[in-house]
């Protein structure tokens, strides 16, 4: 897959360099509306920190997967020559754009699995959600599968699959500049929008869909079950039924997580824009009384 690096110590912090986010920023805003792939490079330092120094997309397909054996082969060769100029040529992971926080999919699940297994249990993956982050607020994540799900393939509950790594920024002073000037383009005061209603609705769009998804999954297992017992009471063993996947099941549950998450945290900011507009509206109802009475 590409250079392996031997893991120190498992790793509690990932340190992302400012260049590094601006090109996956980069790569993810020219890409849309398409969800795009790249690899990240860096290193493991032995304080539990994996520091990403450098990341390069991955070539548009119709397959994004970071598996691709076309992706496979320019992954390798984008390293060979980074090497020949004396960069960080060791992969530590892959970034994946998202939309409005959707990622808990069985495919990222498969490659994250790879990852981890193949290259190294330190291995991550980075998620940027270019479409929240161009309203106001950085919306990026850092996951990695636990050690037990990878050990057992196995999990008992939706928590026992993802977890989620803290991510630092690091950026001289140039850098910072860049970045903030990457990410906020135009001097307009979207961040104080008092209306939250497009994030919300599409949030609860996509919670409902995957609520349904998550109801078809359980009747595909009350299905089973009903059939088994059946089959087992008459003594049938022809014909048995498939054993529906419980993981799908898992996945689903993670990512109603997840939007519930961010709507508690659309709906918190939200009141916050509203007790400040309100404290703003007294204090000119006070100043304007002030007026009349001079």
């Amino acid at each position: 897959m590409a250079a392996i690096f031997e893991p120190v110590d498992r790793i509690n912090t990932v340190q992302l360099d400012g260049l590094a986010l601006l090109k996956i920023v980069k790569h993810c805003h020219e890409s849309l509306p398409q969800m795009v792939t790249g690899s990240l490079l860096g290193l493991a330092s032995e304080n539990g920190v994996l520091e990403v120094t450098h990341s390069f997309p991955f070539p548009d397909s119709t397959d994004a997967s970071p598996s691709a054996d076309e992706g496979q082969d320019f992954q390798l060769e984008m390293m060979r020559m980074l090497r020949e100029v004396n960069v960080d040529n060791n992969c530590v992971g892959w970034y994946q754009s998202m939309y409005l926080g959707s990622y808990s999919t069985s495919s990222l699940l498969e490659n994250q699995l790879s990852y981890q297994t193949d290259l190294s249990p330190n291995a991550v993956v980075l998620l940027y959600d270019p479409l929240q982050t161009s309203h106001g607020s950085l919306v990026l994540k850092c996951y990695r599968l636990t050690k037990s799900y990878v050990s057992t393939k196995h999990a008992a509950n939706s928590n026992e699959i993802f977890e989620e790594i803290p991510v630092v920024l690091t950026n001289p002073g140039l850098a910072k500049a860049l970045i903030h000037h990457e990410l906020k383009t135009d001097t307009t005061f979207d961040c104080l929008d008092m209306s939250t209603n497009p994030y919300l609705e599409k949030h609860l769009e996509f919670l409902c869909t995957w609520v349904d998804d998550l109801s078809q999954e359980q009747h595909k297992f009350q299905y089973w079950t009903r059939t088994t017992k059946r089959n087992n009471h008459r003594g049938n063993k022809d014909g048995p039924v498939e054993t529906p996947k419980r993981l799908e099941s898992l996945l689903m549950t993670n990512q109603i997580h997840t939007y519930c998450n961010q709507m508690d945290k659309f709906a918190g900011s939200g009141f916050g824009k509203l007790f400040l507009a309100k404290g703003l509206h007294q204090q000119n109802d006070n100043q304007t009384s002030s007026s009349e009475a001079k």
